[in-house]
């Protein structure tokens, strides 16, 4: 029988155990988007608290893609090698596989963080980002972004990580792409599925041939909550079109940005969005009242609470022979085994559970424990927007 503490392979790359730690923004790069010595201490936790993968917090391929967080990684120069080899060194001597998630903020983000003007497939104002409306990328641009992508996965490579993820989820640029809530293009960028995911084939069409068979791996939306959004449905072709792209396995998730916590469930942090948030700081206080409620029916967590991803990612799992991880409210050992046991994902990710217990897997393996102490506060979530992450526990 399957067990999560059994070793694991993803494209030749032995992990230890089927428990990853999932991509998760630290805020804790310098300046010029390296790893600080205080982002390679926490990696080094997490190796030795057992986890079979780290998955980085995202890092943009270019400058115009940058998140308007607190210190985002970015993989945009040939300067950044050294800085990530240092961090892949020191996490190797744990035996613990290490993969850099690469990405394009698209339209989440401000023209304030970057410099420039954002972009996205169509000029589509984002509800929570919306400072204007993004420039419709052109053709040309379009190959500087794949261009760019390719390059961040050389330099990966370079770096000394195992492998790369492609960040297609959560309604960054090339999540953008793949969904028709954001994707109303009718060149040969948009309207059928095959369209819309051409952008995706492009960049491992081209990192293949610079590459070869170094591990690449994507995380995608299993659905999103928008009306016109992306459904199981045509997820499911889009993970058997990431096979026969060669993606060497899937991280399924849900969910964009400006439909609230969809992807991260759980408490809605209202203290911490009246303090942090750019567009409440616009509200005055003794509004926040008659505020909160309406936040809450239109951005708060839907149900269910846990293992929320587990349907789409089994159905995935069920269309591709490629390794498929599943994330999302998954917070028992119980859960954890089933899924594996039951071979109903290959792997699990967690990102929450990470950050205020390092060591979990550990934990769980010495039978310390039989689930995570993290209580889906999700004042983490707000928080990294200033400051580095760490978890609050429900509290300012």
């Amino acid at each position: 029988m399957k067990d999560a503490f059994l070793e694991g392979k993803i494209a030749g790359i032995q992990l230890k155990n089927r428990i990853i730690r999932s991509a998760t923004h630290e805020g804790l790069a310098d300046e010029a988007g390296n790893p600080t010595a205080a982002l390679i201490k926490k990696y080094e936790e997490l190796a030795k608290g057992e986890v079979g993968a780290i998955i980085t917090g995202y890092a943009a391929v270019m400058q115009n893609g940058k998140s308007p967080l607190l210190n985002m990684l970015m993989i945009d120069k040939n300067e950044n090698i050294p800085h990530y080899k240092e961090l892949t060194d020191r996490v190797h001597q744990y035996n613990t596989a290490i993969f850099l998630q690469v990405t394009h903020c698209g339209r989440q983000t401000f023209s304030r963080v970057t410099g420039m003007p954002t972009v996205a497939p169509s000029p589509l104002k984002d509800k929570l980002y919306n400072e204007d409306i993004p420039q419709e990328v052109t053709n040309f641009e379009i190959d500087e972004i794949v261009n760019n992508f390719v390059s961040g996965i050389v330099r990966a490579k370079k770096a000394g990580f195992d492998g790369v993820q492609l960040q297609l989820s959560h309604g960054y640029l090339l999540s953008s792409f793949l969904s028709p809530h954001m994707n109303k293009r009718h060149d040969q960028w948009g309207g059928s599925t095959e369209n819309r995911f051409r952008i995706v084939k492009e960049i491992m069409e081209r990192a293949r041939e610079k590459v070869a068979d170094y591990p690449i791996l994507a995380k995608m939306n299993g659905h999103e909550k928008s009306k016109d959004g992306l459904k199981l449905e045509e997820a499911i072709v889009i993970a058997g079109n990431l096979e026969k792209a060669s993606c060497d396995a899937i991280e399924v998730s849900c969910g964009i940005a400006e439909e609230g916590f969809v992807a991260t469930r759980g408490g809605f942090p209202f203290a911490m969005i009246a303090r942090h948030n750019h567009l409440m700081k616009k509200i005055p206080k003794m509004l926040h009242p008659l505020v909160k409620p309406i936040l809450k029916r239109s951005f708060g967590s839907p149900e269910p609470r846990y293992l929320y991803n587990l349907g789409s990612a089994a159905e995935i799992r069920r269309h591709v022979k490629i390794p498929v991880i599943v994330v999302g409210g998954i917070r028992r050992l119980e859960d954890i085994q089933n899924v594996i046991q039951k071979e109903q994902c290959d792997f699990i990710s967690m990102s929450r559970p990470f950050i205020i217990e390092p060591a979990i897997v550990r934990k769980f393996k010495e039978n310390k424990q039989q689930q995570s102490r993290c209580i889906d506060c999700n004042y983490c979530q707000i928080g990294v927007e200033k400051t580095p992450v760490r978890c609050y526990y429900g509290k300012m």
